[in-house]
């Protein structure tokens, strides 16, 4: 295994002058050995591009690409010694599958003991033993991709293995078990592990730490708890979960804070205080799974209007309108409408989505609910930015 430095950016068109001519906006970054790393956005944020040029399928037009300190810029994949799963399978279908997997050892000249032992070991955890002797072609999609992973991971003495969204071809129980699979042979081997996706279920789960990319940045990288807790972005935030966070739109007038046409306390931290009242407007930023209803007369409480409670089944998901709000023109979207600031009503106010219990089976649309917003959980952004 290798420890990955990156120090490059990446256009594809020469002579880039502006931020939207580069796939990967400059980036400084270290993948340790032996850890497990997501690249996790949407498409065409730059996931694949970085990892292509990780393996070396592509050079960054600008900066270098070292393992363990050594410059392999200009390396081949072959010569850093990449192993990489690529999104649909890449088998040989006149092989076995015990041939697609001795495969890679015995281009290296493995000894056939030794070869014999890592293809069943490998067959053992992604469970192709009782296929090994089967014809590839004659496998099912999720077979083939299995016998793909397998082939990325036999080799021990590869510097990292790279995943370009492996699993977009897999039945989605199978998806869960092959996640499971990946997370004991990452624990069991302590391999370097790069896995792209747009899946923020599969990186939160699969990955130790997670780099979140947008518009070919990486906007944030971290734990799950921390994407989740702490979004360093609105992005992050708006990215991850289902929904994603609430974001309110708020003003600092005369030592309150103004949300919604009422006033509430400032943040407790003066650090956090003294950065609103410098920017005068900003956004609160909450997830619907810390949004609980209130009494009308508790302090940190918000009214609004339901529109909507949808029973999920383990939970509810109830979406609310803010009252005594500064409207705006947005677009439509799935969930309301994506305006400046965030998620709003189809009358330009903002909309609250909380994720409830049973006791949402009460609300009414058109009555008007209050919702606790501001606690320990409640994050606050500048720019977009998180204010820390």
């Amino acid at each position: 295994m290798a420890r990955i430095d990156l120090d490059l950016a990446h256009a594809y068109g020469p002579n880039p002058r502006s931020d939207e001519d580069y796939a990967l906006l400059p980036l400084r970054f270290t993948f340790d050995d032996g850890g497990a790393y997501a690249l996790l956005g949407p498409s065409g944020c730059g996931k694949t591009t970085l990892l292509n040029c990780i393996s070396g399928l592509l050079r960054p037009s600008q900066g270098t690409v070292s393992f363990d300190g050594r410059d392999v810029t200009g390396d081949s994949p072959q010569a850093r010694n990449i192993a990489q799963v690529f999104q649909f399978p890449v088998i040989y279908d006149t092989m076995t599958v015990g041939q697609n997997l001795a495969f890679p050892l015995r281009n290296r000249g493995v000894p056939a003991a030794q070869v014999r032992e890592r293809v069943g070991q490998v067959a053992e955890m992604l469970d192709l033993s009782a296929v090994l002797d089967r014809q590839a072609s004659g496998l099912s999609a999720d077979a083939k991709q299995k016998i793909s992973l397998g082939r990325g991971l036999v080799r021990h003495d590869v510097a990292a293995i790279l995943f370009d969204e492996p699993l977009t071809v897999i039945d989605p129980h199978l998806k869960w078990q092959l996640r499971r699979k990946l997370k004991q042979i990452h624990r069991e081997f302590h391999l370097t592990l790069i896995y792209v996706t747009h899946d923020q279920t599969e990186a939160l789960t699969f990955a130790d730490q997670v780099v979140v990319m947008s518009r070919g940045k990486a906007v944030q990288v971290g734990t799950a708890d921390a994407l989740f807790e702490r979004p360093a972005h609105t992005f992050v935030g708006h990215f991850i979960g289902s929904p994603g966070m609430n974001f309110l739109p708020a003003r600092w007038r005369d030592g309150w804070i103004e949300l919604a046409g009422r006033r509430y306390a400032p943040p407790a931290d003066e650090a956090i205080a003294q950065r609103l009242q410098a920017a005068g407007a900003f956004k609160i930023g909450v997830r619907p799974e810390y949004l609980r209803l209130a009494r009308p007369d508790d302090e940190q409480a918000v009214p609004a209007v339901i529109e909507r409670a949808q029973d999920i089944g383990t939970y509810w998901i109830a979406a609310a309108r803010l009252q005594d709000h500064a409207g705006g023109a947005g677009v439509e979207g799935t969930d309301g409408i994506v305006g400046a600031n965030g998620i709003v009503g189809a009358d330009g106010s903002p909309l609250l989505r909380a994720r409830l219990g049973d006791e949402a089976a009460a609300l009414r649309p058109g009555e008007t609910a209050w919702f606790s917003v501001f606690h320990r959980h409640t994050c606050y952004y500048v720019d977009e930015e998180l204010v820390r």
